[in-house]
């Protein structure tokens, strides 16, 4: 490391081009990232890996010259320069995105096409960042609800911090979004905005009445006479019996959905308010709010959705995107299950809600890998949207150690089997694990196909807790350190995958 940062120190009067032409980029099992070398003053930062972790190496000309802010070990080097080896701690990605603030995470509000990319490692922004840069779309790289910070034992800012450093390792300064993912309550949201995540996903389900979807019309009569005269009248006024035109298509309202709709939404709807007003306070416009209606067990008809958007507008709530509840089963990790010709026609009349009621994106969650739904999904938003991941590069790192190192996928198998019925508790899957072979009758080189199974895909995916914080934790990370260069190929041709049939347009 001391001669990477001697043959800096020589270049340290010149530009980044020449710094990195002239410089030596590994030294001693220490190999220097090229595109994150930075001249800062007289002063040069860039990130670097050993056999055994990520630092950050500031190199200066003096102490005097050595940049303010991060932390770390100072090294003497020739003619009084200094270098300074760094943890990737918290305090140095305060440095960075104080020194580089394109390193921070920003709103994405006016962007057209965003992608979020689940990161329940820490470690996948390389692959999302290669694959973004192809397409005209912004990654929301670092994406976690609260149910992933639990099972994966990160915080909010951990989780930030993860990105920004890999966004000054790529020199990524097109842009990008963090997300809270599925908040439901006001300090949640607090403890995402402290992080510096601009983006939050209000999850409704917890203040919404989903059960008066299935009440009989006098429930649905009672409830909505309870509620306040003039709502009411206004309910009426505005909904019932009305029909409402979007381009080539028609929603309609009766009397019985409108009230059905107002008893469904509105506790909802003024908690959504609340929190705009909340988020408009803590950022001022640097923020995105998307609204979630997803987390329901029935679809979201094209009625209630126009419901909820009008009823949004009416309370001056600005949100980028809405995601709904669509027709058909979005389970994780596997491709969409139901009848195509049913989601084209549905989804045809959420993309035109969206595009006659202030053109918001229309957000896909547990989007991963639903790759018969992209083209419609593509097609029908103008590429309006915000398509959710989350565990696809979770699987993606879980191929890259079955490839690898087998023997710790079997291990990472078995823990997943163990644990699999606690995890059903979380979330729903309907994979019959039965029909997975016992990994104990398999091959080597038998092992990654079984990503290409839908029940093992699924049993992986919904056991990350157990792997990421039991016995196997330092196993795996030391793994995928040394696996890093096949897992960001892996991924970047993951997302290719992804980006084309949802027809992005190249850059």
């Amino acid at each position: 490391m001391k001669k990477i940062a001697e043959s800096v120190l020589a270049l340290i009067n010149r530009d980044d081009a020449a710094i990195k032409a002239g410089m030596i980029m590994e030294d001693a099992g220490f190999k220097v990232y090229p595109a994150s070398v930075h001249k800062l003053g007289a002063a040069v930062v860039m990130m670097g890996r050993d056999d055994e972790k990520r630092y950050l190496l500031v190199v200066a000309d003096s102490a005097k010259a050595m940049p303010l802010y991060f932390q770390g070990e100072a090294v003497k080097l020739a003619d009084g320069g200094e270098a300074l080896v760094c943890e990737l701690s918290e305090v140095n990605a305060d440095a960075l995105r104080k020194h580089f603030p394109w390193c921070a995470p920003r709103s994405l509000r006016n962007e057209r096409t965003t992608i979020g990319c689940g990161d329940r490692l820490g470690l996948a922004s390389f692959g999302h960042i290669k694959a973004a840069r192809k397409v005209q779309a912004y990654p929301v790289l670092a994406q976690q609800s609260m149910r992933e910070l639990t099972m994966t034992g990160r915080t909010f800012r951990q989780v930030v911090d993860d990105a920004c450093f890999m966004v000054f390792a790529a020199d990524y300064r097109d842009g990008y979004g963090a997300d809270g993912d599925h908040l439901k309550t006001i300090p949640d949201i607090d403890v995402a905005l402290a992080a510096g995540m601009p983006m939050i996903t209000l999850d409704l389900s917890e203040v919404m009445n989903a059960a008066a979807g299935d009440w009989e019309k006098a429930e649905v009569e009672a409830a909505f006479a309870a509620m306040p005269a003039d709502l009411q009248k206004r309910i009426i006024a505005d909904y019932a019996g009305k029909t409402f035109v979007l381009g080539d298509v028609t929603v309609s309202v009766d009397e019985l959905t409108a009230k059905r709709c107002a008893v469904m939404y509105t506790a909802a709807l003024d908690f959504a308010l609340k929190v705009y007003e909340h988020l408009k306070a803590a950022r001022g416009d640097e923020f995105d709010l998307e609204i979630s209606i997803d987390e329901t067990t029935s679809p979201t008809l094209p009625s209630h959705h126009l419901f909820i958007v009008r009823e949004l507008r009416l309370r001056n709530v600005e949100f980028s995107s809405l995601a709904p509840r669509f027709i058909g089963e979005f389970q994780k990790a596997i491709d969409y299950i139901g009848d195509l010709d049913e989601f084209d026609r549905q989804f045809k009349v959420h993309a035109l809600i969206a595009q006659n009621y202030g053109n918001y994106k229309v957000s896909v969650h547990s989007g991963s890998d639903k790759f018969a739904v992209y083209p419609t999904v593509g097609r029908e938003t103008r590429h309006y949207l915000h398509l959710k991941t989350a565990g696809t590069s979770w699987l993606v790192a879980v191929t890259v150690i079955a490839e690898n190192d087998p023997a710790l996928y079997r291990d990472m198998h078995k823990c997943a089997l163990e644990n699999f019925n606690d995890m059903l508790k979380l979330y729903h899957i309907t994979a019959d694990i039965t029909k997975i072979p016992a990994v104990d009758t398999l091959s080597d080189a038998q092992l990654p196909a079984l990503m290409d199974m839908p029940e093992a895909r699924q049993l992986l995916h919904i056991t990350y807790g157990p792997i990421l914080c039991g016995a196997l934790r330092e196993r795996f990370f030391k793994a995928m350190h040394k696996f890093e260069a096949e897992y960001e190929a892996a991924l970047e041709k993951h997302f290719d995958k992804h980006l084309t049939l949802l027809g992005v347009p190249a850059k």
